[in-house]
This record gives C-alpha cells, structure tokens and sequence, in this order.
C-alpha cells in the first residue's frame, strides 16, 4: 500500500481508495495525485469548526456596524478633484515605474450563461463580441504602450480550464501582449464532505473537489510562485478583478494613486447601490475594522435604513474590484503566520459514489463545499480604504443568461459608455433615454480606454468615420 493510502486510512478517510483494486495504473495514479493535495489536518479543523458546530445561528449583528467611509467621486457634492488629480499622477508615476500588475480570477466555465467554455473566451463586445480575455489583454496593453512599461497580467485558473485557457491565448496570439508577460497558474482545490467529515468521491478515480473560492486566490498567488515572480518583476500593487467585468478598468491610475497615498495594504471600489435589495455586498465598519457583509446577511431593517437626504445609509456595493499590496498578500496567503483568510461552508447537493460504486444524484443538499471569499482579507490590511467609483465606467457582469447581469445588458452599458464618449468629443448620436444609442458601434480599447483618450484620439483624426451600425474604432 502507498503512502498517501495508509496516510488516508489512518485519518479514517480510507474509503477514498475503496476502489483502488478496479483501476489501472493510470487512473490510480490520478487519484493518489489528488489525495496527495489535499490537507486532512485543514480538512478536518474545517469539518470540527463549520460542519459539525452548531454555529449560534449566525452572527448577530444589530447596532455593532455602521457604514463603512468611503472616498467620494471627485465632482460629487463632497468630492476632492485637487486630491483625486495629485492620486492620479501618483498612479502614473508607479506605472511608468512598473510596479502594478494586474490580476484576473478566471476560474469558471460559462455554464450559467448556457456557454460550454472557459468564462474568459465568451463574447461580449456589441460588435465583434470580442471574448472578456480579448477586452481586458487589450486594456491592459493599451495601458502598457501610454506608459511605455510592460504590465504583466497573472490570471488565475482552475482544474477545469486551465488547459483550454491557455490554448485560447496561444490560438489568438496572446492578442498583442508578450507571451512572456501573461501567467497562468490554477486555483486551490477542496474535497466535499458529508456530514461526518468523509469525504466525496465523484467517481472511483477521482475525488469530488471544487474549488476554495475567490479568496483562495490570495494563497494561490503564493504558492504558484506568482508572487515571487512579482518581486522579481518590481511589482507590488496588485490590481485584482473578476472575468465576468468588461467594464472594468484594469488599470486605473487614480485608484492606484489614492491606494499609495494613503499606504494602503487593500483598497476596494464601491458604487452606490441602486436600491435597498441589489444583490452585492456592502462595505460596513465593525469596531475600527473594515468588512464587507453579505446582501444575504444584511438585515433588511438595515439594508433599507436612509439618512435625512433619503439615501441609503448602507450604501457602498462592493464590486470585486480591489488593489492588493504585494507584501500583504505574501504574508496571508503564504501560511506561515497565524493570520489567514476563513473558509466558509456551503450546504450543496453533492454528486457521488456510494459504497457500492453507485452514482448517487441527491434531490437536497448532502454535503458540503468549503471557500474563502476574497474581502475577508480587508480586517487584516493596514489602512484599507474604499474608493467611489462610477457605476457606468466600472461595472456592468455577465453572470446570467437573460435579465439583470446578462450579456445583453452587459452590451447595451457597454454601447453607453461609447455614446458618452463620442458625446464629449461632438459627435451628435441619437440615444434614447437610457443614454443608449440607436446605432450599434464599437470602440477597442486599443483606439481609447476612456473618455479623456476618446476626445483625444477623435480631435487628432484628420477624417472622421461616420456613426453607423457596426462601426468599429480600432
């Protein structure tokens, strides 16, 4: 018997290799492989502390949190534009200087968008539906030709697509970028359990993993190596944003300029909620620490309390937008001192192996699945801030098919933004009262990144294309 099978046996886990004897070498190998990852000590703290503990029901929390402060919009009615411009030429400066990277958690499939792909090479555009990883390679080396330095570009991964992301990449050429500055490396994996703390198998090679969330990015960054790659580089702020997020400016320098002023360890963009039930999280301060309470935890009496203007109160959304000091992410995801993220337990229908060898298919919830959630680092940072961002210049997912967060909807922002730009340069389009305009065009990110780089870009042309369906600006 191998180690890793007597390892398992004495931990009561034995049942793991339980089918050993029916596979063949390679698939026993596999098996063993993923066994060998997995931390039983952790797994079993996690089992004792979440599954098995009756948890209190939760954590109340009444009137021990109040909103958290947030830095406002330069031109909003408390806004600081002399602070917001001095942060802005601070961000170059680390820019020019190559110390910002940037860093995508690209995880998932496109499942929930009826896509049978990485989520990353579906396409978004309202044109060319460019695919996420086309719209953001091209943000960031717009970003890296304006200041004449390379931003490396870390995307994190999982079991499920690691190889097929990085087929995409080399069958587009890496879109422009340099291969050598694009860097791949996979998520951390967790086994699912049962109430007692045995562990799934999902078929008799394989163990039932899925992966530990998106704060297991921050260990990952570590033990990938990715971390020590950035100290090698001279890169030690970290921009980090989902793959869901076209909007997203991968590189804002403004943000990366409050984050240095204020010697930041995490900083995070907010935009107001839209209303009192939006489903994001809000950002709220317990004690002197920041934290970011989930829209399900947020007692509605609170969620929907307003002050005397007749905003809300809880306001700030939180839109998985933040910027990481390099250090901070090497001491808490690295392992090696007694501060480190929380896992969380979710209760989910878990497909498996029984005893026998049958496929079981539960209708209700068997098991449980264990992750981290990125903002659970902001009560260990020094001097987390929030920053106020523009709904419209930030923030507009694709997670559903249809509705709310679809890419239709995702598209039409998109569509938006563009109008809002060609406006301030002139250019007279007709859009409805919503601001989207009646022509269907598209703007790379390689002819203008932004509103300043549009009215720039569209004065220095000496002939100006006409506004018509399918119009692209290259």
């Amino acid at each position: 018997m191998s180690e890793i099978r007597q390892h398992f046996s004495s931990r009561n886990q034995g049942h793991v290799f339980g089918f050993a004897d029916q596979l063949e070498p390679e698939a026993l190998a596999k098996l063993e492989s993923q066994a060998s990852d997995i931390d039983l000590d952790e797994v079993e703290r996690l089992v004792e502390t979440l599954v098995k503990s009756d948890g209190g029901g939760g954590e109340s929390i009444g009137n021990e949190i109040a909103p958290a402060p947030f830095v406002p919009l330069p031109h909003s009615a408390n806004g600081e534009p002399d602070r917001w411009a001095a942060a802005r030429e601070l961000g170059e400066e680390a820019l020019r200087a190559g110390r910002v990277a940037a860093f995508t958690v690209a995880g998932g499939q496109g499942t929930r968008l009826g896509y049978d792909g990485p989520k990353g090479t579906f396409g978004v555009t309202p044109v060319l539906k460019k695919s996420l990883f086309q719209v953001f390679a091209e943000k960031v080396l717009a970003s890296s030709q304006r200041y004449g330095k390379t931003i490396h570009w870390f995307i994190l991964t999982s079991q499920l697509n690691h190889e097929a992301t990085i087929a995409f990449f080399e069958e587009h050429h890496y879109f422009g970028l340099e291969e050598g500055s694009v860097h791949f490396f996979s998520q951390g994996m967790m086994p699912a359990v049962d109430g007692e703390g045995k562990i799934f198998l999902a078929d008799k090679s394989e163990i039932a993993l899925s992966p530990d969330g998106h704060g297991g990015a921050l260990r990952a960054l570590v033990r990938s190596g990715s971390i020590a790659k950035m100290e090698e580089l001279g890169v030690d702020v970290i921009s980090y944003f989902q793959v869901d997020n076209p909007l997203v400016r991968c590189i804002d320098p403004a943000f990366i300029g409050l984050h240095l002023a204020a010697q930041s360890e995490l900083s995070s963009k907010m935009v107001p909620k839209a209303y009192a039930a939006e489903k994001v999280g809000v950002f709220c301060e317990r004690g002197e620490k920041l934290e970011v309470i989930e829209y399900s935890d947020l007692p509605e009496e609170l969620s929907e309390q307003t002050d005397a203007d007749g905003n809300l109160r809880f306001i700030a959304g939180s839109i998985a937008i933040h910027l990481f000091d390099r250090d901070f992410v090497k001491r808490l995801g690295g392992g090696e001192s007694s501060v480190s993220l929380p896992f969380h337990l979710a209760n989910k229908k878990i497909a498996h192996l029984d005893e026998s060898g049958t496929r079981v298919e539960p209708e209700e919830p068997n098991g449980f699945k264990f992750e981290m959630f990125v903002f659970d680092a902001l009560p260990f940072a020094t001097n987390p801030i929030v920053i106020e961002t523009a709904r419209e210049d930030d923030f507009s997912p694709v997670k559903n098919a249809e509705g709310v967060d679809s890419p239709e909807s995702s598209r039409e922002d998109q569509l938006r933004q563009f109008a809002r730009w060609a406006a301030a340069a002139g250019v007279e389009l007709v859009t409805d009262d919503t601001g989207l305009p009646a022509v269907n065009f598209e703007v790379s990110p390689l002819f203008a990144d932004s509103e300043e780089a549009f009215v720039e870009r569209w004065q220095s042309m000496s002939e100006k294309p006409d506004f018509v369906d399918g119009l692209v600006l290259v």
